[in-house]
């Protein structure tokens, strides 16, 4: 079985498509906002892309924790965009990227509160209803804290348990926030509601001062994440894992190498748990 998909990016689409399928990767994953009401040319790509792959989907534009009216239009054309291409997975940021009916383009922390999670709970179970399934909402890494009254952790076991949706676990962004803000990783993992994970992310990120990592998907996994990764999927069942690189994006054959990597800790792990 395997377990590792890669983003379905323009550049090496066609790439992609090529591939053998003993070389393929178990899924492709790609931003709705960027595919859904296109025609020509690149449609003609993706649908062939479709034709080979599962595609799951990771959003852009749902900006669950905005403060402006949620944009049901635009909830309604991404649910027919996951039936067009019968879609398993839409995950989300648990962030927001919208307000005053201004596009932020950047994924901003919500404060860590109650009154922030009944909001984005009610939020959150309008998307559920309008597309007919459960959401999949993916912890974000942030910079700085916001008033915040709890922890992260407990913040988002409650907005998973209390919407009924479930968690994208982004390993890279939990060490990108451990190292930022000085707190254990493996700790905070142990806190959250793991038996909630349906999907999982590892991404590269970059280094700028002694104490500041970034989270960038631009650059190659460094080990220490790879290490709490494999120490993290040991209290996982097995899901889907996406090898997430949005920039700086090697050649086909170098992110096959990273994501078969990834893969043999997958297998690793998880194949010897099956009975």
């Amino acid at each position: 079985m395997k377990y590792v998909g890669i983003g379905f990016r323009r550049d090496i689409a066609q790439d992609i498509i090529d591939l053998a399928p003993e070389k393929r990767p178990s899924f492709i994953e790609v931003a709705p906002e960027n595919w859904m009401n296109m025609g020509g040319y690149w449609k003609n790509i993706f649908d062939q892309a479709a034709s080979q792959y599962q595609v799951n989907c990771h959003g852009l534009s749902l900006s669950i924790g905005s403060p402006d009216e949620l944009n049901e239009h635009f909830v309604h054309e991404v649910k027919d965009f996951i039936t067009d291409y019968n879609i398993s997975i839409y995950s989300e940021h648990l962030s927001y990227s919208q307000c005053d009916n201004a596009h932020l383009y950047d994924l901003l922390p919500i404060p860590f509160r109650k009154d922030a999670i009944d909001h984005i709970v009610g939020r959150i179970k309008t998307v559920q209803d309008i597309i007919g399934k459960a959401i999949t909402l993916e912890n974000v890494s942030y910079y700085t804290p916001l008033a915040a009254e709890m922890g992260e952790a407990e913040f988002i076991s409650e907005i998973i348990e209390r919407s009924e949706c479930s968690m994208l676990l982004d390993v890279n962004n939990v060490y990108v926030n451990a190292f930022n803000h000085q707190y254990d990783a493996k700790d905070f993992i142990k806190n959250l509601p793991l038996d909630k994970v349906a999907y999982m992310h590892m991404a590269g990120h970059k280094k700028v001062a002694e104490d500041l990592i970034i989270d960038t998907h631009g650059s190659p996994i460094i080990d220490p994440v790879f290490d709490l990764f494999e120490w993290t999927i040991q209290y996982l069942k097995p899901m889907p894992v996406l090898l997430e690189r949005d920039f700086n994006i090697p050649e086909l054959p170098e992110l096959l190498d990273e994501a078969n990597h990834l893969e043999s800790i997958c297998t690793k792990q998880w194949d010897r748990a099956v009975i």
